[in-house]
């Protein structure tokens, strides 16, 4: 049977990818002085200013406002050509400690969860970057369009932009890319054709292979005609409202909180991020081809309420035995996923683009696949 699944993705300059980048940075910042910081913060932007909102609570005191300028200034909004410039744009923040009724669940010897909520891990064979092919050619589609501005090799390119993949797969096998969507903001100098012309050729034909392009392929590069107005000029913008962009492109699920902007005693994070690391490492060791984890929390506690997987019938070893090799191996813990995965070193801004996985970074290893491995002949 013949299906198709989607996914897309988004360039660093879009409205909503500023702000989980401004928030994330406003992260790092902390960390960088204060490993205990706790920070929830949350950005929002639209053509007239910059709202900082949210809660702190550190011993740091980094000047928010360099920050936020610097990484608009970074990002390419840095005249007042294009209506939103780093270095005019009004910046208002309105930062409170965390409430100490927050507090009071997670200051303690053993670190409680900062939140209830659920996450979810997720990993597959089909890429060697053990993600779905649909979100993986997205992401890296974006990446070039970033590349081919800032290296010049398109100097019209603007920052803002979005891209999408349709694959065509025949039962769990990916056969062709059935439709390529691409927007991407640009001078009013050039013509439409020609940037059709150079996306197809200095983005599509770089990144995706020759292999999976056919003759019905379809490409839709800037539809409308014209994509001059882009950014917080012409969209507001808001931490947190690409979770399936962060995540898997709607492949698999997501528990429903946001990532950047918070550190890794919430577990809308750093559950998510460890649940990949085990999710990927038992692909890895070879008990599934795919598997979709979920962990529950609540507030204050410790241990996670539950654990649940799936691998839609691709396991290997009963389901059961995988779950209890995942308790075995692995501990879900807030103050263990922190330690394990080093979550108190300011790394997060290295997440904001282009997904949150897939990266060089420490829940992307692979070093569980041997005692994996080990522990299943204690369950045969």
């Amino acid at each position: 049977m013949k299906k198709l699944f989607t996914s897309e993705s988004v360039t660093c300059g879009h409205p909503d990818k500023i702000c989980d980048q401004i928030s994330d940075a406003i992260l790092d910042a902390y960390l960088k002085e204060d490993k205990e910081a706790r920070v929830a913060c949350e950005v929002c932007i639209n053509r007239l200013e910059v709202i900082i909102m949210g809660e702190i609570t550190s011993t740091a005191n980094p000047d928010i406002e360099s920050i936020v300028r610097e990484k608009i200034l970074e990002i390419g909004y840095d005249r007042e050509e294009l209506l939103f410039d780093g270095k005019t744009v009004p910046i208002r923040i309105d930062l409170q400690k965390q409430s100490p009724d927050i507090a009071r669940g997670v200051n303690k010897k053993k670190l409680g969860a900062g939140d209830q909520g659920m996450v979810f891990g997720f990993a597959t064979n089909e890429t060697k970057e053990y993600l779905p092919l649909p979100i993986l050619l997205a992401h890296k589609l974006a990446y070039r369009l970033e590349e081919v501005r800032r290296k010049k090799i398109l100097p019209y390119l603007r920052p803002d932009g979005k891209t999408q993949v349709t694959v065509e797969y025949e039962g769990n096998r990916a056969t062709k890319i059935d439709s390529v969507v691409i927007a991407c903001q640009h001078d009013p100098s050039i013509s439409l054709s020609k940037l059709k012309k150079d996306i197809q050729k200095e983005v599509i034909e770089k990144v995706i292979p020759s292999s999976l392009l056919s003759l019905d392929t379809k490409y839709y590069i800037n539809q409308t005609g014209r994509f001059v107005l882009g950014g917080p000029a012409s969209d507001t913008g808001l931490t947190g409202r690409k979770l399936m962009v962060d995540t898997y492109g709607s492949f698999a699920r997501h528990g429903g909180g946001a990532f950047s902007g918070k550190d890794a005693t919430k577990v809308d994070r750093s559950g998510a991020y460890y649940a990949r690391y085990v999710a990927k490492n038992i692909v890895a060791a070879g008990l599934a081809e795919e598997i979709e984890i979920q962990v529950s929390y609540v507030i204050g506690y410790e241990e996670p309420v539950s654990i649940y997987l799936t691998t839609h019938h691709t396991n290997h070893i009963e389901e059961e035995k995988i779950l209890e090799i995942i308790k075995k191996v692995f501990h879900f813990s807030p103050s263990h996923m922190i330690e394990e995965l080093s979550l108190t070193t300011p790394l997060f801004s290295k997440t904001t683009c282009y997904g949150h996985f897939g990266k060089d970074l420490p829940w992307e290893r692979l070093d569980k696949v041997k005692e994996i491995q080990e522990a299943i002949s204690t369950f045969e």
